[in-house]
Formats: C-alpha cells, structure tokens, sequence
C-alpha cells in the first residue's frame, strides 16, 4: 500500500484505504510494518523453521511484487495465485496437515480465477476514465481477459468433477456420489462469470461472497450436499 499511495488514490475504492486516505501517516505505516514484520517472524520460527522458510519466501514475493513485478502482465497474476497457495501451504505445515494435490491444484485454478476477474474490474474502470490502477493493465484487453476467464472457468469445474470420480475420492469417503455436488459449482461459477462479464461488479471476490444472494445460497446449498452425500452412508 505504501507504494501503491498515488495509484490507489486514483481508484474508487482503494482510496479509501488508510495510507491513500491519509487515515494513517506514512511514517506510522512503516513503523507498524517494522514491528508486525519482527514479530512474524519471531513467531514463525518459534513454530517451525519450515513455517519461517515459507514466511520469508513469501515475504520476498510480495517484495518483488510490489517493487515492480506487479507491473509485467500475466506474471503477476501468478504472483498473486502462488501468494494465496503458500498460504495453504503454511497452514498445513502449522497444523501438520497432509495437502493433497487436489487443494493445491484447485486453490491455485480458483485464485487466478479471481484474480483474473478482478483484473478486468481494473481495465473496466481504466477504459471508462481513462485512469489506470496498476501499470499492468495496459498489457490486457478484455478479449484477452474474458477467454482466459473461459479457459479457467471450464478447466476448475473439470478438475472439480475428476476429484469426485477419482478413486482416491471414493475410496476416502466411501462414497461414489460425490459428483452430485457438481451442479452447485457449475452454478456458483456460472454467476460469477455474469457478475464479470455483464453486470461488471467483479471487483472485490469477498464483497460478493457476502452479498450476492445467489452465490450465499448455491455456496449453502454445495455444502449442504456435501454434507448429505458423505454421511449419508453412516446413517
């Protein structure tokens, strides 16, 4: 955000984060980080020196990102990707979780998604007043951005279906109906592609998960499948 300060300020809704809105100095900005940047990593290699490995490395990420990485197309859409994976990541390596392929595979496919969905949030915006977000737009059109967002679209709700008809699926719930869940996916993804591609109101994922009644209740209704599908066997 620190460096973000002048672009952020030309955005909508990023000027109202507190280093663009002026709510917090810059000086209090880089104190905080100081502090929060010493204690994280304290606490990280108190935990595990693996846990730290993947805390510095991640931390290094976001360094280059946001020291000009962030400025070269596509790349740094996996940048962002790989940031919410090492985040997966170091919370199986806290809780001694084994991953499977399938949660990283799908985590990754679900973050370029989003992201990819937010990038045309920004070259939306950018076409409409002229302003740009981020220097990286200027190497996207929405051509681009709506076949990628396609692409993805379709190779998610694939691996979704293989991970639910694999064997390994099967054999860990004892169940080979896990495939029913589909319809809920194919759903939740379909509504989102028309909040980006028609409606345009791509921009925050989060905001969205919150108030978009459709995506609440097919998110409801998925997990409520699942629920059924894997336990009803044990009843």
């Amino acid at each position: 955000d620190y460096r973000d300060i002048e672009a952020d300020r030309a955005h909508p809704s990023k000027r109202n984060r507190p280093l663009a809105a002026g709510t917090v100095s810059k000086t209090a900005a880089l104190s905080l980080f100081a502090v929060l940047l010493t204690v994280s990593l304290i606490g990280a290699f108190s935990i595990s020196p693996i846990f730290l490995a993947i805390l510095l490395f991640y931390f290094l990420l976001n360094v280059g990102y946001s020291f000009g990485l962030k400025n070269i197309p596509i790349l740094e859409s996996f940048i962002v990707a790989s940031g919410f994976l090492l985040r997966v990541i170091a919370g199986a390596v806290v809780t001694t979780t084994p991953l499977s392929h399938w949660i990283i595979i799908m985590v990754f496919l679900l973050a370029m998604f989003l992201i990819l969905a937010k990038r045309r949030d920004d070259l939306v915006i950018y076409l409409n007043t002229g302003t740009a977000a981020r220097k990286s737009i200027m190497g996207y059109n929405l051509e681009f951005i709506d076949a990628c967002l396609t692409m993805l679209s379709a190779v998610i709700i694939v691996c979704y279906i293989t991970y639910c008809v694999s064997p390994d699926t099967i054999q860990q719930f004892n169940n080979e109906y896990l495939y029913g869940t589909t319809i809920f996916v194919i759903a939740g993804i379909m509504r989102y592609l028309k909040m980006t591609l028609m409606d345009q109101k791509s921009g925050s994922p989060v905001k969205a998960l919150y108030t978009d009644g459709f995506i609440i209740i097919t998110l409801l209704l998925w997990i409520t499948s699942f629920f059924i599908i894997i336990y009803m066997n044990k009843i």
